[in-house]
């Protein structure tokens, strides 16, 4: 009997198992059906049906089929409503019953045919679009006017932009009122009136700070720069709390308004922090055909003092395997101080050891630097530094050393919509470091600008034309007399790809040499330009084609000088954290170099 009982529940649940199958096996394609000739709305449409969802995902389960029918209507009717169609007609058939008319306890068992028809009626335009009052200021949709297409997120956004226009305001528990909405389906109109209540001015109560267990109260409090006692404003809470998460010393940072107003109108802003690992490594590799191989590697403390003071440690090794010169050796250390007299101004000491072996000179070099950062916008950044130079040179001209004070100033205006993978904006940096003679070298000046634009094109930016200009020049100094690192090379991937890294320079005759002797340095004056066209071709693969030259000469333009050019192409993978670049290129113009070079790294090469 026991076995028999076996068989007899195998052969059931088999049998169960062919039913469904066969349930999902006889449900036909589903019928999607849109009157009218407007085929964006159609595909809108398509887009948003839960059926045609479970269509793609393969569901034959009549349980989950009859509760996307159900959930059809609303669905479709938010779209409708959303392109300006207040008088729609939608019916959802199964095995030719209206699937809105079938109680829940009724559901089928078995799906054999749905069919979705869509009449989207007639298009609504506004007969009055009245909301208010405004904060003044307040700007509201410009469509959001009579005659216009009523579309029902004009009138959402309308409200936003009216309710926010008030916090900004002061008037922290502004809200929507009223509302009267009619449609007038004789002439397919649509009046909407909604009433904005803007509640009492309110002042900043509190500031409350939870979460926090390594990082100093009293500093998030610094940082943060809450304004307590001061009017309310939502952009204010929002830089609080962008200070905050400026430092990395967060993994999360959140600022949420108390539920009820205290006395005199007061609100209480709690906020909400989950504090970062405080360590972080990280290493990286980058190839080149001419330059070869550089590693690098950090070590990172985000917490150092429990200020959230941060100290970066930087290790690489260069021109590994190189065609010219030998290995560069280079390690730094930064330290950086957030909410240094002001809350967007940062301290920092910058310094750096490192030994450069190229085929004109091999140098020595340390410096360091005590200077501070400020952010005036959330775009635009500038530094300003006092630092020492330290340098021994050796090239054809002989040994020297040369030791500077300088005062580095540097400003940053970012506007890219992105700053791994640009497709629009642009990008400025420009610099002044004026430099006090000490030993072996002249007093003078150098100023560098870098200059990115980006122009997007083609449905969702497939195609994306990114330009660079850089210039530089040095002034008051002796070309010999002139530090090497303020000196101008071209050539390699952040200059002209397809020219050998550091190509091009300037040859001089050797200061107070005999005749005939000359020595190759790099130049006082400095400009390039570059050039891609990039073409997505699958969601997460590019191709881009490139052009670059680059000019240099011994003087502020002018002396000796020479000018190359390469050219090449690019292939691009997005990895989410930047895309994978490899480049080849090759020269086209000048004689500082032949054949293909190979670039591989992450990121954009601008």
């Amino acid at each position: 009997m026991g076995r028999q009982h076996r068989v007899k529940t195998t052969f059931l649940a088999l049998a169960a198992a062919l039913a469904s199958a066969g349930a999902a096996l006889a449900l036909d394609p589903i019928r999607f059906s849109v009157a009218g000739e407007d085929r964006r709305l159609a595909d809108s449409l398509r887009a948003a049906s839960p059926l045609l969802e479970a269509e793609r995902e393969r569901v034959g389960d009549a349980q989950e089929l009859f509760g996307a029918a159900r959930a059809e209507y609303g669905r479709l009717i938010g779209v409708l409503y959303g392109a300006g169609h207040f008088s729609p007609r939608i019916r959802v058939l199964i095995d030719g019953r209206e699937a809105g008319a079938i109680a829940p306890i009724d559901a089928p068992r078995r799906i054999d045919r749905i069919a979705v028809e869509v009449d989207p009626g007639p298009r609504f335009t506004f007969s009055e679009t009245t909301i208010g009052p405004l904060a003044p200021g307040t700007e509201l949709p410009a469509d959001l006017q009579p005659g216009a297409i009523a579309r029902s997120d004009l009138l959402r956004d309308g409200a936003t932009a009216a309710v926010d226009g008030w916090r900004e305001a002061g008037h922290a528990r502004a809200a929507t009122g009223a509302q009267d909405i009619v449609a007038n389906h004789a002439d397919s109109t649509l009046a909407a009136r909604i009433a904005i209540v803007p509640g009492p001015p309110v002042t900043f109560g509190r500031f409350i700070v939870t979460g926090n267990e390594d990082v100093r109260l009293s500093r998030i409090r610094a940082i943060a720069s809450f304004p307590e006692g001061e009017d309310f404003s939502h952009a204010a809470m929002e830089r609080s709390a962008q200070r905050l998460r400026r430092t990395g010393a967060f993994q999360s940072v959140a600022l949420s308004e108390g539920e009820a107003l205290g006395p005199g109108d007061t609100l209480d802003v709690t906020t909400t922090l989950i504090e970062a690992p405080p360590r972080r490594i990280g290493a990286g590799a980058e190839l080149d055909t001419q330059e070869g191989l550089r590693l690098t590697g950090f070590w990172l403390h985000r917490n150092l003092l429990g200020g959230a003071e941060r100290l970066r440690l930087e290790a690489e090794i260069g021109s590994i395997g190189a065609r010219g010169g030998g290995i560069d050796y280079r390690a730094s250390a930064r330290f950086s101080r957030p909410a240094t007299f002001t809350p967007e101004t940062t301290f920092f000491i910058d310094a750096l050891a490192e030994s450069v072996d190229t085929r004109d000179f091999y140098a020595q070099r340390a410096s360091i630097d005590l200077g501070l950062e400020h952010i005036f916008t959330d775009t635009l950044s500038g530094e300003f530094a006092l630092g020492y130079r330290h340098e021994r040179l050796r090239d054809d001209a002989g040994r020297r050393t040369l030791s500077t004070l300088a005062l580095p100033v540097s400003l940053t205006w970012d506007q890219r919509n992105d700053r791994l993978n640009p497709t629009s904006g642009f990008y400025l940096e420009g610099g002044v470091t004026p430099f006090l003679g000490l030993t072996g070298a002249d007093s003078g000046g150098q100023v560098r600008l870098d200059a990115r634009g980006y122009l997007g094109f083609g449905k969702d930016d497939r195609f994306v034309l990114a330009g660079r200009a850089q210039a530089g020049a040095v002034a008051g100094a002796a070309l010999f007399r002139t530090p090497s690192s303020y000196l101008f090379y071209s050539g390699g991937g952040g200059t002209v790809r397809g020219q050998p890294f550091r190509s091009l320079g300037v040859t001089s005759p050797c200061p107070g040499g005999p005749p005939g002797c000359t020595v190759r340095s790099g130049g006082q004056g400095f400009a390039a330009v570059s050039g891609e066209l990039r073409a997505r071709v699958f969601d997460n693969i590019s191709l881009v084609g490139f052009a670059d030259a680059g000019y240099v000469s011994a003087r502020a333009f002018s002396g000796a000088s020479d000018w190359h050019a390469g050219a090449g192409l690019g292939l691009r993978y997005d990895t989410g954290i930047g895309p994978l670049r490899v480049d080849v290129a090759g020269p086209v113009r000048g004689a500082t170099g032949d054949g293909l070079q190979l670039y591989i790294g992450i990121g954009q090469a601008f």
